[in-house]
């Protein structure tokens, strides 16, 4: 399915990305890891081989992302599909009474910037590569797969940065994905749960274990292989188009 297959995942150095970006190599596809410079991606490449490059990479420059892209068709030829799985997060309520201290714009604005223009930014530019491809038989010459977060439908308290930038992910795909309609281009997003990952991982085994349990079924943290699973059935499947998929465990967060 992803034999030959060229894409970029965003955020790849490490979590859902750089599950992604293994599912996608034993699959036989060809990955371009962009990461920020100061990541791992290029120790990752390394290890993966031949068929992984590394792109340093901010997903809110624009420079940034035209030569990751130029990169991409220098070594592949081509961009088959963009996973966009970098992203950051704070926790800070809208206004603590107890210090009388209201959230810090800079914080919103730098959450805002990241998740939801980082995402858009490459978006706007991979589909520039994309265009060049020959069209499948169904006319389809890309996949862009977004990465969005149940806090976009469930956010939590300390949320309210986090959650309009993923609920802005949410909310773009279908108008996207009619953009891109007649381009041969379609646009999914997954809204993960709570995952194994590099931000939970610091957490103590037991805040480990609660978080898990709080999940109805199966009662454990997602893995990053699991969402990039569903990663690859997106690309398969050629009817799936300006849609957001939950993938929680039936996990509905509480405040």
């Amino acid at each position: 399915m992803l034999k030959g297959l060229v894409t970029l995942v965003t955020g790849g150095a490490s979590g859902l990305g750089r599950g992604t970006v293994e599912r996608f190599i034993r699959e036989g596809g060809k990955v371009i890891i962009a990461d920020l410079p100061s990541s791992k991606g290029g120790e990752l490449a390394q290890e993966l081989g031949e068929s992984a490059v590394f792109a340093p990479m901010d997903v809110t420059s624009e420079t940034d992302v035209q030569n990751a892209l130029k990169l991409t068709e220098e070594k592949f030829g081509r961009l088959d599909v963009l996973v966009n799985a970098a992203g950051i997060a704070v926790a800070y309520k809208t206004f603590n009474s107890n210090k009388m201290e209201p959230h810090q714009l800079l914080d919103f604005e730098k959450v805002i910037r990241v998740n939801t223009l980082g995402t858009f930014n490459c978006i706007r530019l991979a589909v520039g590569v994309m265009c060049k491809n020959e069209p499948s038989t169904d006319g389809q010459r890309g996949v862009i797969i977004n990465t969005a977060s149940v806090a976009a439908f469930d956010g939590q308290i300390g949320q309210a940065a986090y959650s309009a930038s993923k609920g802005a992910i949410v909310g773009m795909t279908l108008p996207i994905a009619r953009d891109l309609s007649r381009d041969g281009i379609r646009v999914v997003t997954i809204a993960p749960g709570l995952f194994d990952t590099p931000l939970l991982s610091k957490l103590p085994d037991k805040v480990r274990s609660f978080l898990g349990k709080s999940i109805p079924f199966p009662q454990r943290l997602g893995k990053p292989d699991e969402y990039a699973r569903l990663a690859q059935d997106i690309v398969g499947n050629p009817m799936l188009n300006g849609e957001t998929i939950r993938l929680d465990g039936a996990l509905r967060m509480q405040p």
